[in-house]
């Protein structure tokens, strides 16, 4: 994520934020240019940080502060490209429904930033039926008819009980999921829908094949087995989670959300100008100057050199405030290989 700052007082700004905390002017994201803009004295002209002035209007969503995305004034559209996406919302009648999808669409909004970001192709089954994207943000109907968060041909359900941090906590433990976000879970069930986009039917599908396994095998067997008798105790050698090794499809899902993930919190480093250069250790594999915006980067070597020192710190720091590594994971070798073929993928697709 980019650092922002409000272009009237210079305020440092979350990509959240839809007012300037500092001098009170309303901000808002142009989804178009990746930018974070304020607004002028009239109240729908925003000033961009060139100076130029154009006319906005906010998202429908910004009515139940779940949104801050911008849309040109002249543009057929109540809701912006990612709120665009949605095509079921939860009951709104209760405060609770209402914090929690509130919850949802902030990790959402990150997602579709870097999908944004990579250039990838966003869009709604409102204007693609075919290749579009649907969400469909549900709650569970009663105790025995309880809503599956999953991916099915561009639909990707999410139960809003997941925005429930408790509910979260308690699914780490029970699943024995050190890690486990809601971004997390927008980011993995969006991989299956790009694998769809990208890989099925395509010319990368036998190198996909080569690298994270036949993706013909029978899912559900698959599946089953996996919940039956688990992983061997050395899956770090060639998965990113357990998980991945239950299915190719779940391998590809598990890395690509591992890899947005990465590249997202590099883009963060990178805006804090973050170089990692410990006192005590002189191996260059723990340094590291974080100089460029990985999105630029062809080169995933040169990425995953800044990444390992980067998360070597994190944990330290974490761990330093008494709680567990933030960055749970090793990456072995072949992960990065499975990382580097999404990474080469993603920067061909922008070319």
């Amino acid at each position: 994520m980019k650092l922002y700052t409000c272009s009237n007082c210079h305020n440092p700004l979350y990509f959240e934020n839809s007012i300037c905390l500092h001098c009170k002017r309303e901000v808002g994201f142009d989804a178009h240019k990746l930018v974070l803009i304020t607004s002028v004295e009239s109240d729908d002209e925003f000033s961009k940080p060139t100076g130029k002035k154009d006319v906005y209007k906010y998202c429908q969503n910004k009515a139940n502060n779940t949104c801050n995305w911008l849309l040109p004034i002249e543009d057929t559209h109540n809701f912006c490209i990612a709120c665009q996406l949605n095509r079921t919302i939860p009951n709104l009648s209760t405060t609770e429904n209402l914090n929690k999808w509130s919850r949802i669409e902030i990790a959402k909004h990150r997602l579709v930033y870097s999908l944004l970001r990579l250039n990838l192709p966003v869009k709604s089954k409102w204007s693609d039926e075919k290749e579009g994207l649907f969400f469909d943000f549900m709650a569970d109907v009663s105790p025995d008819e309880k809503i599956m968060t999953g991916h099915d041909e561009g639909i990707i359900t999410i139960n809003i009980n997941e925005a429930d941090e408790a509910q979260l906590v308690r699914h780490k433990l029970d699943l024995g999921e050190r890690y486990r976000t809601l971004l997390g879970h927008f980011r993995h069930e969006i991989g299956h829908y790009y694998w769809d986009i990208l890989i099925k039917d395509s010319e990368f599908i036998e190198e996909f094949r080569q690298i994270f396994g036949d993706e013909r095998a029978d899912y559900e067997e698959a599946l089953k087995a996996y919940y039956q008798a688990g992983l061997s105790t050395n899956w770090a050698d060639h998965f990113i989670s357990p998980y991945s090794g239950s299915h190719p499809w779940e391998d590809w899902a598990e890395t690509w959300a591992h890899y947005l993930h990465l590249m997202d919190t590099l883009e963060t480093a990178y805006a804090f100008g973050i170089d990692i250069n410990p006192k005590k250790v002189k191996e260059q594999d723990m340094q590291t100057e974080i100089n460029h915006d990985p999105y630029t980067i062809k080169d995933f070597g040169r990425i995953i050199k800044m990444w390992l020192p980067l998360t070597f710190a994190l944990n330290s720091l974490t761990r330093s405030m008494g709680h567990p590594d933030f960055y749970p994971f090793i990456i072995s070798e072949p992960v990065i290989e499975k990382l580097k073929f999404i990474h080469e993928l993603c920067y061909t697709k922008r070319k």
